[in-house]
């Protein structure tokens, strides 16, 4: 859905296929892998915000000071080192085809043996995603061994903060359980390397529900909570096991709404109780009622211990509900228990802390006092941070009892007193990249357009934005980020947000102010936006997130007055031509057509036709300083170049597939800038660059450094040669540099 800029004025209107898809010599020629040049060296870094995503699970290992493990929904697992106090990423080696297993549904550690360590990894449970897979480490997770699974996992779907599904069994470490959304119960005997269903577990799979929402060892006694029960006595949603064989319900366990979720457990073993946090939905959204309650597994007596009933009022009268989420014990002091609310935006979510076995609770909320002096996007655009949200990681330091963190939807939050808390996310970068800018001039080097976080301006690559997200207004999810070639200290940008979704800055995106007025549909579906070359025009596109596509709009003065634009595709991505500011672009990828404005955006007029079509994953890119020069990154179809504004386009034999593509500094000697693409030109999808238009590539990425799915957008660098830049979706910005 991207389109690209152009540079004749004539519009050569109703072109025919053939015309346009005719190979000039000068493109013509696929370099042999043996003429390839010798790949370049990189050094590859993740641009620093500092989190910005879901952490939904954290795992400190039981019997190693020190150590722990976080998972997130979409960005992989990391591994804590107390000594560096800083995260290491675990799963940057998974690739473009396995971009699904970048969503961790689980974690697991063998308390025997410190240096294993297991990962449950699948984004997704639909049809169009692949199955999920296991990976074993005998290292703390330097080096894997993969078993593909033959069933789907999901965890970036609802029930992705519940507990972990993956479970070391503590009589013997060659068994693992896994639970599954829609297979039930599986166990593998030889490590993981195999499995089967557990065919004794009670529950029967749903092919909709949630399935197993936890696994929990409470001495030699396993526990397996269930999301789809109904919340009756006679539905149980709470079995275990004592011999590793025959599960049962749990006798007496609570029922009800508050009761029909079991979220998370943990087990006192000095008590021999486990505790259980509730809600009437698996969250982390969609949850308004909830419970904890404990088990004395020695009894098996009940004991409701609910810190505070969801139901109330709020004092502006707000009703106050929300579910529990995390649970956490203190293997150091009996009786001690963390557990955390979740989806209570009321009265903001807060931890509650108990060291009498439940009698009686504080929130930790009430006395917390934060420094997020290094993240500062975490204050919102507001005077001060708030507790978080979407708190189901709760964890408890074994070897340090005021060693708290604790996950939220945007960060990981830690504490050494209860009282000071502190991101505690050094490594740990989750973002959603949507769009990257390198301005040519001024302070900064990266603009980045992001998923929830709207917009940031980066004035070092290896601290998070001092300035946070962009303000005036706050957005949430970016949609559209431009800057005006011939006049880069003008920026816009368009995204979701309460208080209109667009704005401009003339200081090169260090402030910003809204636009004065914007059309009715912004409201509901912004969508992409360009400036043309001198920031006098702006074309802003409009796609529902349901991808309901709406005309496109103009503005002549700076977004003060707009006017629909009817010959522009709707819910395309305008392009501005770099050096001429009459001149637009828009790829139309329903019809495979390449459309020219040379009236600054008033109309547009079809040139070249028959281009591959019926695919989102089309962008059209300008070649910085050039007139005209337009590449069409085609997805599978590969790549094309126009030189004469998009009357033709040739196809580029180099590579056969072109996901996303980009520009930066010429190397010295070359008459081109530099291209980057994220593409095939060999056997696998990397990130290539090439210094001599596209006649030879070169792999700049290696095995271990794929991170998934990167074909949302790459830029290089404008005034450092070799330096490029990438979006991840869920990785973050991901920067690399020759050595």
């Amino acid at each position: 859905m991207h389109t690209s800029p152009l540079s004749r004025r004539t519009v050569l209107a109703g072109t025919a296929a053939a015309a346009a898809l005719t190979a000039t010599p000068a493109l013509q020629g696929r370099t042999s892998a043996a003429e390839q040049p010798p790949s370049p060296t990189y050094r590859w870094r993740t641009a620093v915000i500092g989190g910005t995503g879901f952490v939904t699970g954290v795992l400190f290992h039981p019997t190693v000071r020190g150590l722990a493990y976080a998972r997130t929904d979409i960005g992989g697992a990391y591994r804590w080192d107390d000594r560096t106090a800083r995260w290491t990423p675990l799963t940057d080696h998974l690739g473009w085809d396995d971009w699904n297993l970048l969503g961790v549904e689980a974690v697991a550690v063998d308390p025997a043996h410190p240096a294993r360590v297991y990962l449950a990894l699948g984004a997704y449970s639909q049809s169009w995603a692949g199955n999920g897979a296991i990976l074993r480490s005998e290292d703390r997770g330097a080096t894997w061994t993969r078993t593909d699974l033959t069933v789907k996992l999901g965890a970036n779907e609802d029930g992705r903060g519940t507990g972990e599904r993956l479970l070391v069994d503590p009589r013997d470490s060659d068994t693992l359980w896994l639970g599954t959304r829609h297979d039930g119960l599986l166990k593998s005997t030889d490590r993981g390397a195999t499995w089967k269903a557990a065919d004794t577990f009670p529950a029967a799979p749903n092919p909709t529900g949630q399935g197993v929402t936890l696994l929990v060892a409470a001495g030699r006694t396993l526990y397996a909570g269930w999301g789809d029960s109904d919340g009756t006595t006679a539905s149980a949603n709470l079995f275990r096991t004592a011999d590793g064989t025959t599960w049962e319900p749990v006798p007496g366990q609570p029922a009800g709404t508050a009761a029909k979720v079991p979220v998370r457990a943990a087990y006192d073993r000095h008590t021999r109780e486990l505790y259980v946090t509730y809600a009437n939905a698996p969250g982390p959204n969609g949850q308004s009622d909830g419970s904890v309650h404990k088990l004395a597994t020695a009894t098996g007596k009940w004991t409701e211990v609910t810190p505070v009933k969801p139901g109330g009022t709020t004092q502006d009268g707000s009703a106050d509900t929300f579910g529990y989420g995390g649970a956490a014990v203190d293997a150091r002091r009996p009786g001690t228990v963390v557990v955390s609310t979740n989806n209570r935006w009321a009265a903001v979510d807060t931890l509650y802390r108990t060291t009498d076995g439940g009698r009686t609770w504080t929130s930790l909320k009430d006395s917390a006092v934060f420094d997020v002096s290094e993240t500062p996007f975490l204050k919102w655009g507001e005077a001060a941070p708030k507790f978080g949200w979407w708190i189901q990681a709760v964890a408890v330091d074994p070897y340090d009892s005021e060693h708290l963190v604790y996950g939220t939807g945007a960060t990981l939050y830690g504490t050494r007193d209860l009282r000071r808390w502190a991101p505690q996310i050094r490594g740990l970068e989750e973002t959603a990249v949507r769009q990257l800018i390198s301005p040519p001039t001024g302070e900064a080097h990266l603009i980045s357009g992001l998923g929830d976080i709207g917009v940031m301006y980066h004035e070092r690559l290896t601290a998070s934005p001092s300035r946070g997200m962009a303000t005036n207004p706050v957005l949430g999810s970016a949609t559209g980020l431009a800057q005006a070639a011939l006049r880069p200290s003008y920026v816009v940008r368009a995204g979701w947000g309460d208080h209109g979704n667009g704005a401009f800055s003339r200081d090169g995106g260090r402030t910003w102010a809204p636009f004065a007025a914007q059309p009715a549909i912004a409201k509901d579906a912004p969508g992409p936006i360009a400036a043309n070359a001198d920031g006098s025009v702006l074309l802003w596109s409009f796609v529902h997130w349901d991808g309901t596509k709406h005309p496109a709009h103009r503005s002549s003065d700076n977004g003060a007055t707009w006017t629909e634009v009817p010959s522009f595709p709707k819910g395309a991505t305008p392009v501005a031509d770099p050096a001429d500011p009459a001149v637009f672009y828009v790829y139309d990828t329903d019809a495979g057509t390449l459309l020219a404005s040379t009236d600054g955006g008033r109309t547009f007029a079809a040139r070249a036709t028959g281009l591959p079509s019926g695919d989102t994953q089309f962008k059209v890119v300008a070649a910085p300083g050039r007139s005209g020069d337009l590449w069409l990154s085609a997805k599978w179809n590969g790549l094309y170049r126009s030189t004469d504004g998009g009357a033709g386009f040739s196809k580029i034999d180099s590579c056969w597939a072109s996901y996303t593509l980009g520009f930066g500094k010429a190397a010295d000697g070359a008459d081109y800038p530099a291209i980057y693409q994220v593409g095939s030109t060999g056997t696998i999808t990397a990130v290539h660059r090439s210094d001599d238009g596209a006649k030879t590539w070169v792999r700049i990425n290696d095995d271990a450094h794929q991170w998934g799915w990167t074909g949302e957008v790459i830029t290089g660098d404008p005034r450092i040669h070799g330096r490029v830049y990438l979006a991840t979706n869920g990785r973050g910005i991901q920067y690399g540099e020759p050595v």
